[in-house]
């Protein structure tokens, strides 16, 4: 006899478009609940949802939930939401993503890969691993894995692979078995309050690990230093650069199609092992650390290092992480999600590394007022490894917050603290015509940020003339 799990439930999405309540329902679709959302356009997630026969509505109204009997909202659904206030008037459940995502994973084996930077590489690397073994394990992740054109797979394991969502602090309710910190950067403080807050609940989440498991952390990062002298239990491993790492990466090669290191294990106990020639078709040494990171905890819970290799070479990247869209004349141009110093630093230390002998040109677009607000100084450091930059308009997403610096004191800033060139544009058209007239060199152009600009560079293709 089968009994099909949640059979009287309607559950309804708020939001059901971005990229993580989208994976979500389509796991609890193949598990067998009935799935419906809402979200305020189309986008390629509701077109993978709706290939599902998910039943999507356009725009949000409070008629949207009839019938339903749980609602499922994100952390950027406001409590002014039509659908929101019907559901607390019809006194129906509402809950977070994170909260039913830690309930739906909640009797699996899970691999959760959480952090500021680096979450959905680590956990697509991890996934690529896991296709050379017979453990078919359910994946959701932040981002759309090439292998399967999809952010989300519902597996026949017991095993889950999950990217964490620290955006309102509902990742403490993912339980793991095995974690992965990549590292701590500011971010969300406009839930946390503080940065001392967000420490606080990455240690209360290693804290959680239990006795079977362990949590894997980067110990290359300033932050998790701190944090790793505050957890009593000892119940993690590190990994990184650092000699004293549990996982220690040694002899780095890099190339832009091909990068290789050693891994060094030094575990309590244990007789010390060296993994020769880690390869993997990245660059960057943040993504030689996301790479170690997956290594680590696929050996440590037993994949053979053969088939870590296998899963490694087969890997085939996640949308919007260095994804080439095409040659223009002599110049190669690529997509990217960088959207944070941090993350943007990573990516053109990495490019001037391989492609040392070419111009770079970022094609920039700062995600969230209040993101720019908080970090635009640190912005204005980021480019420092590029020679030009195209500024986009800010993509606000539904944020009404006003700028505390102007756009053309922000132009300035990053020229004298980048001591590059700076071009500021206000629309698709202009950068269409713009890219036909300066590159006529060989270039690294590279689209980052989140919002339109991924649109804007997907359709250069399309509106670039080759003469």
């Amino acid at each position: 006899m089968k009994i099909k799990l949640g059979k009287n439930e309607l559950i309804h999405f708020v939001g059901i478009g971005g990229i993580g309540m989208s994976g979500l329902a389509m796991i609890m679709r193949g598990l067998g609940f009935k799935i419906q959302g809402s979200d305020i356009s189309h986008n390629k997630n509701i077109e993978r949802l709706k290939k599902k026969k998910i039943k999507i509505f356009y725009g949000h109204s409070k008629k949207n939930i009839n019938k339903s009997t749980i609602i499922i909202i994100s952390s950027a659904i406001k409590k002014n939401n039509p659908e929101y206030r019907e559901a607390k008037i019809q006194n129906l459940p509402v809950i977070k993503r994170g909260e039913m995502l830690g309930h739906i994973v909640a009797l699996m084996k899970n691999i959760v890969v959480a952090g500021s930077h680096g979450k959905t590489t680590t956990t697509s690397l991890i996934s690529a691993i896991f296709s050379e073994t017979n453990l078919d394990p359910t994946v959701i992740n932040g981002g759309v894995l090439n292998s399967f054109s999809n952010s989300a797979k519902l597996g026949k394991s017991d095993w889950c692979i999950l990217e964490s969502d620290e955006s309102d602090g509902s990742f403490l309710n993912l339980p793991s078995t095995y974690s992965i910190i990549t590292n701590i950067d500011n971010e969300h403080l406009d839930f946390y309050g503080s940065f001392q807050s967000l420490e606080d609940y990455f240690i209360k989440f290693i804290k959680k690990t239990p006795s079977f498991g362990k949590c894997f952390i980067c110990a290359d990062d300033k932050n998790n230093k701190k944090i790793i002298q505050k957890i009593d239990n000892k119940n993690f491993l590190t990994y990184g650069f650092d000699k004293k790492s549990n996982f220690m990466l040694s002899n780095i090669s890099q190339d832009p199609e091909v990068s290789s290191f050693d891994l060094i294990i030094k575990l309590p106990n244990k007789k010390q092992k060296k993994l020769i020639n880690v390869s993997v078709p990245l660059f960057g040494l943040h993504n030689l650390l996301n790479t170690a990171a997956a290594v680590a905890v696929a050996f440590y819970i037993g994949i053979p290092y053969l088939k870590i290799q296998k899963g490694l070479k087969s890997f085939k990247g996640v949308e919007r992480r260095f994804n080439k869209i095409l040659k223009f004349r002599n110049s190669l141009i690529f997509d990217d999600y960088a959207h944070h110093p941090t993350e943007i630093k990573n990516v053109l230390n990495g490019v001037k590394k391989v492609y040392f002998n070419k111009k770079i040109i970022c094609i920039f677009q700062p995600h969230r007022v209040s993101r720019f607000n908080s970090l635009y100084e640190d912005f204005s450091k980021s480019f420092k490894n590029s020679d030009m930059v195209i500024l986009c308009p800010i993509y606000k997403a539904g944020e009404k917050i006003e700028l505390k610096i102007k756009y053309k004191e922000f132009m300035k800033s990053l020229i004298k603290n980048s001591k590059i060139q700076v071009i500021l544009i206000n629309h698709q058209n202009e950068l269409n015509k713009l890219i036909n007239q300066i590159i006529f060199e060989e270039s690294i152009i590279i689209g980052m940020g989140a919002g339109s600009v991924s649109t804007w560079i997907r359709e250069l293709p399309h509106n670039l003339n080759e003469n």
